[in-house]
């Protein structure tokens, strides 16, 4: 089997059927270029809270409408059977109640 010519070139010298020099093992993309141009903005200098009040609102909103129909309906449902049977449990433990179904 035949080394690949990456590895034949040891890393360190030109690859490419164009002869263009990649750069060592950790370190591609050779020598700088020239003619590239590149702007950054210091960290302090950046806001990275812009329109995070603005975007928190909306997404909320967003999530919780799109969650609400999931989540209402069992929860109305369940909270009308549960007072259903407080109502039901308190009558039957009253004395009208024990008396209708006593036997």
């Amino acid at each position: 089997m035949r080394p690949t010519q990456a590895m034949m070139a040891g890393g360190e010298g030109p690859i490419g059927k164009h002869g263009k020099f990649l750069g060592g093992w950790g370190h591609f993309g050779g020598m700088p270029q020239r003619g590239i141009i590149s702007y950054t903005l210091s960290a302090n200098k950046q806001n990275p809270f812009a329109g995070a009040a603005h975007a928190a609102v909306f997404n909320t909103w967003r999530r919780f409408s799109a969650q609400v129909l999931y989540v209402a309906p069992p929860m109305i449902f369940f909270y009308y059977a549960m007072s259903w049977a407080t109502e039901r449990n308190h009558y039957l433990s009253s004395k009208a109640g024990r008396e209708e179904f006593n036997e």
